[in-house]
């Protein structure tokens, strides 16, 4: 049997979703896959358990938290060396149907032109609304915009590319590595997928949706903290956000306005700092400004 597909998930300390998501994949129509684990030095022990689990599951472990990008890179090396025909990039805080993959592998093999797809992607906790079904860049303010979140799942039309696709999960052909390299480690996480999207279509390959394909995501559990005086989500999120959004306007500065662009981050970033003083978040104002000066002073390799 030919090796298609190989489905890449990334854990940090999060045993259950990852179990959950596992089992999920297993019980797919569709069986001509290998799952790779790749572990950012999880501290629970998730690793042991779910090799307890999972015998045909294949486990990478890194010495230290590689991030998004860092890990599924780890990932694709192992999945090309191998010699598997698609890669899929899975988060591991998602359910997937039983028939989900067939659909995105059909649309691979159909539509040669088509270099990477992404299921319909619907709210765990209320599967009758969408997540994310695709999404468009606002070029004016340098912005990419997830399309038909939280609408109704029976108002959805029926589209078939999109502009950008989303790291909650899509599929691509291997062959694309040797043209466009792998993640940008440089994001760790947050808008890799909408860089990585830009290098798979400046190849001259589109970018599909397919909405026959269906997966659930536990929207927040990657990036949610346990509530304290700074809020539930991580002062370290918000530094990301801050910098990654200006790794990526600087390295596609030729895709957008640049006058839009600034006049956008420039309220973003005072709407974060008046925000953040008024609740007395003084963690997540010292990270606004780190990620602000660290995004000025990055340079494109």
């Amino acid at each position: 049997m030919n090796k298609e597909l190989a489905i890449i998930l990334v854990n940090w300390n999060q045993y259950e979703l990852t179990k959950s998501c596992i089992y999920s994949i297993f019980n797919c129509s569709y069986q001509n896959f290998k799952i790779i684990v790749v572990d950012n030095c999880s501290k629970d022990k998730s690793v042991s358990h779910l090799k307890n689990d999972f015998t045909k599951v294949h486990f990478i472990q890194n010495n230290s938290n590689l991030g998004f990008t860092g890990a599924n890179n780890k990932g694709i090396k192992y999945a090309k060396s191998e010699g598997y025909e698609y890669i899929m990039l899975l988060n591991n805080d998602t359910e997937v149907d039983k028939n989900f993959i067939e659909p995105l592998l059909n649309r691979l093999n159909l539509e040669k032109k088509i270099g990477a797809v992404q299921p319909l992607i619907l709210n765990y906790h209320n599967k009758k609304t969408v997540w994310n079904f695709g999404g468009r860049f606002n070029k004016f303010f340098g912005i990419p915009l997830t399309l038909n979140k939280n609408i109704e799942l029976n108002s959805l039309k029926n589209e078939s590319l999109t502009e950008w696709i989303s790291g909650c999960c899509f599929v691509f052909r291997t062959s694309l590595v040797d043209l466009i390299g792998y993640l940008d480690d440089d994001y760790f996480v947050y808008y890799e997928d909408a860089d990585y999207s830009f290098k798979i279509k400046n190849t001259g390959y589109n970018l599909g949706i397919v909405k026959e394909s269906i997966i659930y995501h536990h929207e927040g559990k990657s990036w949610i903290q346990k509530k304290s005086w700074e809020g539930s989500v991580s002062p370290y999120t918000h530094y990301l956000n801050i910098r990654n959004h200006i790794y990526f306007i600087k390295k596609h500065s030729s895709e957008f306005n640049i006058f839009g662009v600034w006049i956008y981050q420039i309220f973003k970033i005072f709407s974060y700092l008046v925000y953040f003083t008024i609740k007395l978040r003084f963690v997540k104002l010292k990270m606004v400004y780190k990620g602000l000066i660290d995004g000025l002073n990055y340079k494109k390799t």
